[in-house]
């Protein structure tokens, strides 16, 4: 398994989905390839790892900059097609991935001694002169430097053996799989809980970091990840239809493509019941704390919420997975004067959700997200924004009903007057419960998902 970002250093999301994951194939051995961004979090795992884990290798990206310059007396010597692919990786264009892959896994090139390369020099000064003349030089090469770097780092790395590499996204773990594959020869299976290529376009386009002259350059390089993921993955994976229809629309064959959607385990969460009456209509939200989960605007209409009903709580259930959006968060909630949002931290989902009358989701970007499904088989209606499959997972045109209401991203407004109706409205939010847990359990038991992907290792292998 190739994970980039998550599982085992972080709580939720893909993190649960591949802990339950492991745990629901103890017949099979996993070799975690564990891609993070920060050595300083080497071996901190947020999970007990399972006795089936037999091996686990960790790579950090930040290591990519302690990369020292290596004497050779042999000068580095490129052939006419490995100057052309690197030229087309700085400048973004479609590559062979296998040249690179060659260059610097067989050839054991060191990226920082081909920076440092005549033929390096050419290309950039060929690109900065054509395509980049109001920058300065400086400028360019050390934003080609940054952008290229931590992937070739990637790419020289020793490859774990395995029978099949599976990676849970496309950029750098998607690249690392490839690597498997081309270097073993076995097979390749790419599941997307999100589409990766979509989701970092969208954080680069309101990125601080990124001058704006090179915002189109970090887009295509996550297309050229995403490009390499789907060329050499065997079977490409997504949680709902219109996913699939994306990763298409981004470059991966039909052929390859198939719907596995996600599972969770109801009779876990079946006995939550209703919440006993205490005065008070307690909004739950299963989620860990980042950007990506937009908690400020969250936070934004709950305010609303409780400034006409005063016997409201909103309890964001989860981990901290960004520290200073945390801090603006909490900032904002002392300006808005709001009270009654509580911050749980990591919890037991299962037994808390019992506090709860219904759940929130407002995340920009998802997949298909394993805290409604949770909420559903707990009997919880659910307000989501209309991101991922969020509106099928609602709405599901299965003759079941409704099971929550989907309002736009970032729209404080209707997503506090959707809060609001079900604060209101106790018997429409038990109906919508009852409708979602029905659906979850026709569709979206642990139980099926595994079976898909069983099956889906059997077919490629």
């Amino acid at each position: 398994m190739i994970l980039e970002g998550s599982y085992p250093y972080v709580h939720g999301g893909v993190s649960s989905w591949m802990h339950q994951y492991i745990q629901a194939m103890p017949d099979t051995e996993f070799v975690l390839w564990c891609i993070g961004a920060e050595a300083k979090n080497k071996g901190r795992y947020k999970y007990e790892l399972p006795p089936n884990v037999v091996e686990v290798h960790e790579v950090f990206l930040d290591d990519a900059l302690k990369l020292k310059l290596k004497n050779s007396r042999k000068k580095l010597k490129f052939t006419d097609e490995e100057r052309s692919e690197l030229k087309k990786l700085f400048e973004g264009e479609k590559l062979d991935w296998d040249v690179l892959f060659n260059l610097f896994q067989e050839k054991q090139v060191n990226p920082v001694n081909m920076m440092m390369s005549p033929v390096f020099l050419d290309i950039i000064m060929q690109l900065c002169s054509e395509r980049f003349t109001y920058l300065s030089f400086t400028d360019f090469f050390y934003n080609v430097r940054s952008m290229v770097l931590p992937e070739l780092y990637l790419i020289t790395q020793e490859v774990p053996r395995a029978d099949i590499y599976h990676a849970t996204a496309t950029g750098y773990s998607g690249i690392l799989a490839s690597l498997g594959k081309w270097k073993y020869n076995k097979p390749f299976i790419l599941t997307e809980h999100g589409i990766y290529t979509r989701e970092r376009e969208e954080e680069l386009l309101r990125a601080e970091w990124v001058l704006p002259y090179f915002r189109n350059q970090w887009i295509n390089l996550f297309h050229l990840f995403s490009d390499c993921a789907y060329t050499h993955a065997d079977a490409v994976t997504a949680l709902f239809r219109r996913a699939n229809e994306a990763q298409h629309e981004l470059g991966c064959e039909k052929s390859k493509l198939c719907v596995t959607p996600n599972g969770v385990h109801p009779e876990r969460l079946a006995g939550a019941g209703e919440k006993k009456p205490d005065g008070y209509v307690d909004i739950g939200a299963i989620v860990r704390i980042a950007k990506i989960k937009d908690i400020k605007t969250m936070i934004y209409a709950f305010a609303e919420v409780n400034r006409s009903m005063p016997n409201t709580r909103l309890h964001i259930m989860g981990d901290v997975d960004d520290e200073e959006y945390f801090e603006a968060c909490k900032t904002l909630i002392s300006q808005l004067g709001v009270k009654g949002i509580i911050f749980t931290g990591i919890v037991d989902v299962a037994e808390y959700i019992k506090k709860i009358d219904f759940v929130i989701l407002t995340s920009i970007s998802e997949g298909q997200p394993l805290s409604v499904l949770e909420a559903f088989a707990a009997g919880r209606a659910c307000v989501t924004t209309d991101v991922g499959c969020c509106r099928e997972l609602i709405e599901g045109n299965d003759g079941i009903g409704n099971a929550g209401i989907c309002v736009p991203p970032m729209n404080k407004e209707q997503l506090a007057q959707a809060m609001l109706e079900l604060c209101r409205e106790p018997a429409l939010r038990r109906k919508m419960g009852q409708a979602g847990r029905a659906r979850v359990n026709r569709f979206y038991t642990h139980e099926i998902s595994m079976e898909n992907y069983r099956r889906l290792y059997q077919e490629v292998s």
